[in-house]
C-alpha cells in the first residue's frame, strides 16, 4: 500500500518530535486515525472526553513542557469544540497546533453534513497561521509552517485537511513552478537582545530610582537568576503577575506575591509607593494596580514588541529575550547602599504571610477554603506541578499557596475560562510523567467537565511513572466567584436560581471509576488528607466541604469598602449574616497582625 497523506502527516509530526496528539475521533479525521493504526500509535493519540478538553490538555502540555502541544479534531462540531481551548492558548501566548478535518473536497460548498467554513471559523483564534490543504504537494510545508509559527509567535496555529485528501497517496512538492518546498524540522528559538544604547538608558533609569519595584510575568521564567540579581542590586521588591507565579519562589523575603484583584497587600503597597518600575515578560492588564501615571519611571523588557508600552507609560522599552537583556543590563547597575526600601518590603511580606495564616484559620462552616491551600504549602513536593481552575480557587491559588523553587504552576490567565484546571494537569502529566500534579477546581468546574476528565485520568494514569494526580474540589454547591462578583461589583444579593449547584459526591464518583476518593468535612482533616493523597500510589480526588461565605477580599479593600459591600448584601442576600461576620473577621486579621509586629 502506498503512503497516504495521513501517513505523511504523522511522519512529519514525528520528525518534529511530537509525542502526543490530544483529541477525539470522528469521520472527518478517519484518514489520520487509520494512519495512526499503521504507525503503532506514534505520536500517541490521547483520547479526551471532549475536544475542548483535548485543546486544554494540549495547552497544559505546552505550558509545562515548553514545547508545542498538538490537538486533533474532526470536521464541523469537533472543530468548533476546540475553539475555547485554542483561545486560551492565544490569550496566554502558548504554542499549540490544531490538526482539523474537513468534509470531502467534492462536497465542499454544497451545504453538506458537518460542513463548516473552517477557514473563517479559525481565522481569529489562529490568526498567526491557518491554512487548508487541497493537494498532497502542499505538505510538508503546511505542517512545518504551522509548527514554526506556533513556536515563533507563541500562538495557536491550524492546518485543515479534508477527509478525502487524508487518504490520497502522498506526493511531495516538486522542483517546479508554484510548488512550495520545506526544510528539515527544527525548533527555531531566536535569542534577541535589546541594543546597547537602549540598555544603557534603562540602567540610568534604574540607577536613579530609590524605590524600585519589579513586576515579572511568564516571560521571565527563563530569567529567574537574572531577575534575582537585579533585585539584589537595586534593592527592589518583586511582584508576580498571575502567569508568573512560578517564576520566583515565595520564600524569598522580597517577593511580594501575586498582583491585582487576586494579589497580596505587599504587592499593592509595592506599586503604590515605588518611584521606579521594571516590567519583565509580563502583559499584566490592570493598570489600576500599577503605580499612578507619572509617579514612577518605567522600563519594560519583552520579547514581543507588540506588547511593549501598552500597560504603563514606560520611559525605556527593551525588545529582547529577558535573560539575555538582563545579562546585558546587570553590569551597568550600581548596588544601592540604602536598603531601607528593601527592609520595608521584607517587613510587609513577612506580615502578609502572618496575615494569610491567620485568615486561613478563621472559623468557617465547615471548612475555610484558604485552609486547603495553606495546609498544602508546607507539604508541597519540590517538583510538584500545580494547576487551578478559574473561579474562587484562583484567588486562593494566587494569594495563599506558597511556591518553593522548582514548583511549577499555571491556570487560564487571560481568558480565565472555567474548566481548564483538570485537563491542564493531565497535559502536565504527559509532559512530566515523573512529577506529581495537583489541580484545584471549584465544584462548578467539576460539574462542567472535570468529572468526565477523571475518566481520562483513570485511563492513562498507568502510563505515568509517578501516578499522583490530585484533584482538590472546593465543594460548596455555589458558583462562588460569580456570586461574590454580583455582591461586590453589582451591589446585588445572591440570586440562588443561577448560583446554587446540585449536590454531587465527587469522591464517590472517583471511587466508582477506580480512583481514590477522600471526603473532608472538618478543618483538622485537611492536613492528614493532603498527606494521604501525596503518599498514594494512584490519582486521588479530595472532596473538600468549603464554606462559600469566606470572601475573596482584594488587597486594597479597607473596612469602609467592606461596609459598603455589606450594606448591599444585607438588602436581601440569603447568606447575609454569615458573609458579613466572616468577612469582617477575615479582614480584621490584618489589623491584629499589624498590631503584633
Amino acid at each position: 500500500m502506498s503512503r497516504t497523506v495521513g501517513d505523511y502527516v504523522l511522519q512529519r509530526l514525528r520528525e518534529w518530535d511530537v509525542e502526543y496528539l490530544f483529541g477525539y475521533p470522528g469521520d472527518g479525521i478517519n484518514g489520520i486515525i487509520t494512519a495512526l493504526g499503521r504507525a503503532d500509535d506514534r505520536p500517541q493519540f490521547v483520547q479526551a472526553r471532549h475536544e475542548e478538553m483535548a485543546a486544554f490538555e494540549a495547552v497544559g502540555y505546552a505550558k509545562f513542557s515548553g514545547r508545542p502541544g498538538v490537538c486533533v479534531a474532526t470536521s464541523g462540531p469537533g472543530a468548533i469544540h476546540l475553539l475555547n481551548g485554542l483561545y486560551d492558548a492565544k490569550l496566554d501566548h502558548v504554542p499549540v497546533v490544531a490538526i482539523v478535518g474537513q468534509t470531502a473536497r467534492s462536497a465542499m460548498g454544497g451545504n453538506y453534513q458537518q460542513e463548516v467554513d473552517l477557514l473563517s471559523l479559525f481565522k481569529d483564534v489562529a490568526s498567526a497561521y491557518v491554512q487548508m490543504a487541497t493537494v498532497p504537494a502542499q505538505l510538508p510545508n503546511l505542517i512545518d509552517r504551522a509548527m514554526r509559527i506556533a513556536v515563533a509567535e507563541r500562538a495557536p496555529t491550524c492546518v485543515i485537511i479534508p477527509s478525502d485528501l487524508q487518504e490520497e497517496p502522498y506526493e511531495p512538492p516538486a522542483h517546479a513552478f508554484k510548488n512550495v518546498p520545506s526544510s528539515a524540522p527544527g525548533h527555531i528559538q531566536p535569542v534577541t537582545r535589546a541594543p546597547d544604547a537602549a540598555v544603557a538608558r534603562a540602567a540610568e533609569v534604574l540607577n536613579a530610582g530609590s524605590k524600585v519595584a519589579i513586576l515579572v510575568g511568564q516571560g521571565a521564567r527563563s530569567a529567574a537568576e537574572e531577575v534575582m540579581e537585579v533585585a539584589e542590586l537595586t534593592g527592589a521588591g518583586v511582584a508576580k503577575a498571575l502567569l508568573g507565579k512560578d517564576v520566583l519562589p515565595d520564600d524569598l523575603p522580597y517577593v511580594t506575591g501575586s498582583i491585582g484583584l487576586l494579589g497580596t497587600r505587599p504587592s499593592y503597597e509595592l506599586m503604590r509607593d515605588c518611584d521606579t518600575l521594571l516590567i519583565v515578560g509580563s502583559n499584566f492588564p490592570y493598570s489600576q494596580f500599577l503605580p499612578e501615571f507619572g509617579q514612577a519611571r518605567g522600563v519594560q523588557i519583552d520579547i514581543d514588541a507588540r506588547l511593549i508600552g501598552m500597560r504603563y507609560p514606560t520611559e525605556v522599552n527593551l525588545v529582547g529575550d529577558a535573560a539575555e537583556t538582563l545579562r546585558a543590563l546587570i553590569p551597568r547597575l550600581r548596588r544601592k547602599d540604602d536598603r531601607s526600601w528593601r527592609e520595608t518590603i521584607e517587613k510587609n511580606v513577612a506580615r502578609s504571610w502572618a496575615v494569610i495564616e491567620r485568615q486561613a484559620h478563621v472559623e468557617a462552616d465547615p471548612i475555610n477554603p484558604m485552609l486547603l491551600f495553606w495546609e498544602l504549602s508546607s507539604r508541597l513536593p519540590d517538583n510538584a506541578i500545580v494547576t487551578a481552575d478559574s473561579g474562587s480557587a484562583a484567588n486562593w491559588y494566587a494569594r495563599d499557596l506558597k511556591f518553593r523553587a522548582g514548583v511549577r504552576g499555571s491556570l487560564s490567565g487571560t481568558l480565565a475560562t472555567m474548566g481548564a484546571g483538570v485537563p491542564y494537569a493531565i497535559g502536565a502529566k504527559f509532559a512530566h510523567p515523573d512529577r506529581p500534579a495537583i489541580a484545584f477546581a471549584g465544584d462548578g468546574a467539576m460539574q462542567m467537565n472535570g468529572l468526565a476528565e477523571l475518566i481520562t485520568i483513570k485511563r492513562y494514569c498507568s502510563e505515568w511513572n509517578d501516578q499522583r494526580l490530585i484533584v482538590a474540589v472546593l465543594h460548596n454547591n455555589d458558583l462562588n466567584q460569580v456570586t461574590w462578583e454580583l455582591r461586590a461589583m453589582g451591589g446585588a444579593p445572591k440570586f440562588e436560581e443561577s448560583q446554587v449547584l446540585p449536590e454531587v459526591s465527587y469522591a464517590a464518583f472517583a471511587r466508582s471509576i477506580g480512583l481514590e476518593g477522600i471526603e473532608v468535612d472538618k478543618p483538622d482533616g485537611i492536613g492528614p488528607a493532603w498527606e494521604q493523597a501525596l503518599a498514594a500510589d494512584r490519582p486521588v480526588l479530595l472532596d473538600v466541604r468549603c464554606d462559600p461565605d469566606i470572601p475573596p477580599i482584594p488587597p486594597h479593600a479597607d473596612f469602609e469598602q467592606l461596609k459598603d459591600a455589606a450594606e448591599a448584601i444585607i438588602k436581601g442576600d440569603p447568606d447575609a449574616a454569615g458573609i458579613v461576620r466572616k468577612g469582617i473577621k477575615t479582614k480584621a486579621q490584618e489589623l491584629f497582625t499589624r498590631n503584633k509586629t
